[in-house]
Parts: structure tokens; C-alpha cells; sequence
């Protein structure tokens, strides 16, 4: 099937190409933004940082006739390329898309270009953490590795040891076995602890109950789920909430 490029969006470009030239406008040198997702990939925090603010130095192009719309515009491209550096590094891309969602909806919230413009840097350290906490994943065998992917994608249903080890085919004793010594917690413990971390995005994010996370996350009530959230972060998730606002 061949289609014809609509001669309004030919102008539109060119006429663009000519104004950000003529108003010192550029997009971020190529080999720059390579250079980042290069260090991001690879967890380098302190070269990754450099180089963002080498490009936040040059002025960008226009994205919207509103700044504050071109600003976010602009950070949506940068979301999107942190995204694929980090699933690059080793990151499941599950929860690299969901990160991204995060900071996605989070910018919308602001009217102004200062609290924006901190948002890109807080983003960055959040895909680097992300990056740390998960990159020991390319020490584990095949099968850990597709049992993490099985938790990652189904964190919101019912999880058991027995239910991860029918989706990846092995015996749930094996499993349990060999989840330990690579991973060095049980099974049980790694769903509970990916289940606390994801629910810190709802805690801080929509406006759900404690009691109605607890039960989103299949966690049996508000207590247990108060209980392992202090075990794993030092306070609750109500005290986590207020200091995060």
C-alpha cells in the first residue's frame, strides 16, 4: 500500500526546521543523548548526570507554542529514551513501562517550569536506582529469571509459590530450591517484597485507601500488610505517605 506525506505536515516541518534554526533552538546533539543512555544502561550515576546537564545547557527546541507544554513534551522523549537504557541494562520491562507511566502522569501535575525542570533530574536518579536494585538479575539461571518475570507481570493476582512454578514448568520444590541460593530469599519473601515496593506508586500517587491497597496487593488485611511495609521500609505506610508529600 503506498500513501502520499500530506503537504501541511512537508510545510510544517520545513517552516520548523527553519524557525529553530533562526531562533537558536536545537534538539540535544545526537551523540550526547547516546552518551547518556550509554551511562544509564550501564548504571554509571555520576557521568549520566554530567551529561544531562551538558544538554539542559543548550537551548531546546520548541515542542509547543506554551513553554511549560514544550518543556513537557520534551521530558516525555527523555522519559521514553530512559525507558529503553534501562531495560538495555537489564531491567524488566514491565517495570521500566510502569516507572515511566509513573513520571508520565506525575509532570502533568505541574503548571510551572522550575518544579519540571528538578523532575528530570529526580527522574534519572529513579531509573538508576531501579537499574541497581535489579541488575543482579543477570547472575540468575534461566528458570529464576523467567519466575521473576511470571511476578513482575501478575504482581496484582494471586502468586504462590506452586502457582509461579505451573507457569514456569518446573517442580515447585525445585523451584524453591533454586530460588533461594540465587536470589538468597525465599520465594514468598521476594513476592512480599515486590508487592510492598510496587504499592509505594499507589501510596503516593492515587488517592486509594491504606486498607484498599492491602487488598489490591492480595495482602490478607490492613495490618499484615502494615507490618511487612515497616519490615521492609523501618516505617509505616501512613508515615510514608506523609513524608513523601
Amino acid at each position: 500500500m503506498t500513501t502520499s506525506i500530506s503537504p501541511s505536515i512537508i510545510k510544517q516541518f520545513l517552516l520548523s526546521r527553519v524557525r529553530n534554526q533562526q531562533e537558536n533552538y536545537l534538539h540535544p546533539p545526537y551523540n550526547l543523548e547516546e552518551q547518556l543512555m550509554e551511562a544509564l544502561s550501564k548504571g554509571k550515576e555520576e557521568l549520566a548526570f554530567d551529561i544531562l546537564k551538558r544538554i539542559n545547557k543548550l537551548k531546546g527546541a520548541k515542542l509547543a507554542n506554551d513553554p511549560v507544554r514544550s518543556r513537557k513534551n520534551s521530558l516525555i522523549a527523555m522519559c521514553t529514551l530512559f525507558t529503553r537504557a534501562i531495560i538495555k541494562g537489564g531491567v524488566h520491562p514491565e517495570t521500566a513501562f510502569h516507572l515511566s507511566d509513573t513520571y508520565i502522569l506525575e509532570l502533568e501535575k505541574y503548571q510551572t517550569l522550575d518544579p519540571i525542570e528538578m523532575l528530570e533530574y529526580d527522574m534519572l536518579q529513579h531509573f538508576l536506582k531501579t537499574l541497581k536494585d535489579e541488575s543482579s538479575n543477570h547472575n540468575y539461571s534461566r528458570t529464576v529469571n523467567q519466575a521473576i518475570s511470571y511476578i513482575y507481570e501478575n504482581i496484582l493476582k494471586d502468586l504462590s509459590l506452586e502457582i509461579v512454578a505451573a507457569n514456569v514448568f518446573v517442580h515447585p520444590n525445585y523451584l524453591s530450591g533454586k530460588f533461594k541460593r540465587e536470589v538468597g530469599i525465599s520465594i514468598t519473601e521476594f513476592i512480599n517484597k515486590r508487592r510492598i515496593e510496587e504499592s509505594k506508586y499507589f501510596i503516593l500517587h492515587t488517592d486509594t485507601s491504606i486498607s484498599d491497597i492491602a487488598l489490591l496487593f492480595k495482602f490478607c488485611n490492613q495490618s499484615y500488610y502494615t507490618v511487612l511495609f515497616k519490615k521492609y521500609n523501618s516505617i509505616t505506610p501512613r508515615e510514608f505517605k506523609e513524608i513523601s508529600q
